[in-house]
């Protein structure tokens, strides 16, 4: 299967930080028009897409459309503006970035600090804060305020490119994912149960999107949709790596907020077994995502589960995943949505 680099490009350079998804919104709205049979948006922004099957039971998956970002919070008297973060950041990944801050119209800005000529020896010695930084735009503050303002959400600027077997940019996690389940949904032709494919919100603050979606349609199963780590890279443990690029899509068996129903882990283990698709185990002791949500925000629960995609670099501008995981992930999700009424409830 090819992937289709024109479209996972324009979703992944397309802005959405949490809680200002609008424009990431409009492309998955565009993709998946005639895909399935009703779309709505629901009051906090999240894209909600049923595909009908052969039963009524209902089965949700969840992809985060939200990326990592940041808010402005101060502009100073010289133009400088201070920010702060929507997601988790390791503050040495900002050194010397550009972002953009979306106001009344774009505007590109440099991540500044302190320069490292005149720290003090006890400064070059400690970790990077948040706080260290400013975004510096080359212009004074009269002309700063004519384009932005306190309240303004900023994302990163960094386009995508492929790098051998991989793809390469910001927010690989997790417009990665809204893609899988755009070309998921473009394959699967009937389901075995209805299936409400749910683009969610504001996952990276704390999975308030998939909480909300998941209260109203109350899955039977469930399935997140998610990056996790792959730590395969120089100084790394074989015990550490959670997951390596190239080695197939990731079964989650857990991570810091989900536990995953043993029975669901099982149905898409045999999923892959049976149409020989590889794939690799996923423990990740920190961190959590939709599945959460999924799993426990509906009365009694849903049997859930996840499909994770490797994926190197995460939460900088340089995450990385492999182009054959990613093909693997698509065909894995439609397997197990088109054989749900083959799943086995006996624990």
């Amino acid at each position: 299967m090819d992937l289709n680099i024109p479209l996972l490009r324009e979703i992944c350079e397309t802005p959405g930080a949490p809680g200002f998804e609008e424009p990431i919104r409009k492309v998955v709205l565009r993709e998946i028009e005639g895909l399935v049979d009703h779309i709505e948006v629901d009051n906090l922004g999240n894209v909600i897409a049923l595909k009908k099957g052969k039963s009524s039971k209902k089965a949700m998956i969840g992809a985060h459309m939200d990326e990592i970002g940041f808010i402005v919070t101060h502009i100073d008297d010289q133009g400088f503006a201070r920010f702060h973060t929507l997601g988790g950041f390791d503050p040495k990944t900002l050194t010397a970035q550009r972002v953009i801050v979306h106001g009344k119209k774009d505007l590109i800005g440099v991540m500044g600090s302190k320069p490292i000529h005149i720290m003090k020896p006890e400064e070059r010695n400690k970790a990077p804060k948040i706080s260290d930084y400013f975004i510096d735009f080359g212009m004074g503050k009269e002309e700063v305020e004519k384009y932005i303002q306190i309240g303004d959400p900023i994302t990163r600027e960094r386009g995508l490119i492929e790098m051998g077997d991989c793809v390469n940019c910001k927010s690989i996690d997790n417009r990665i994912s809204v893609y899988i389940l755009i070309e998921t949904l473009r394959q699967l032709k009937t389901p075995a149960c209805d299936t409400y494919a749910v683009f969610t919100v504001q996952e990276e603050v704390g999975i308030r999107g998939a909480n909300v979606s998941s209260m109203k349609i109350q899955p039977d199963y469930g399935f997140g949709l998610d990056t996790t780590i792959a730590f395969d890279t120089p100084g790394a443990s074989k015990h550490e790596r959670v997951t390596s690029l190239g080695d197939g899509t990731a079964i989650k068996i857990m991570d810091a907020r989900t536990i995953c129903d043993p029975r669901m882990v099982r149905f898409m283990k045999e999923r892959a077994e049976k149409h020989q698709i590889p794939w690799q185990a996923e423990i990740l002791t920190a961190g959590g995502t939709d599945t959460s949500g999924i799993q426990q925000m509906t009365p009694g629960g849903s049997i859930a589960g996840a499909v994770s995609i490797p994926t190197r670099h995460i939460h900088s501008v340089i995450e990385m995943a492999n182009k054959n995981d990613i093909t693997h992930s698509i065909q894995l999700l439609k397997s197990c949505l088109e054989e749900l009424d083959e799943f086995n409830h006996q624990r």
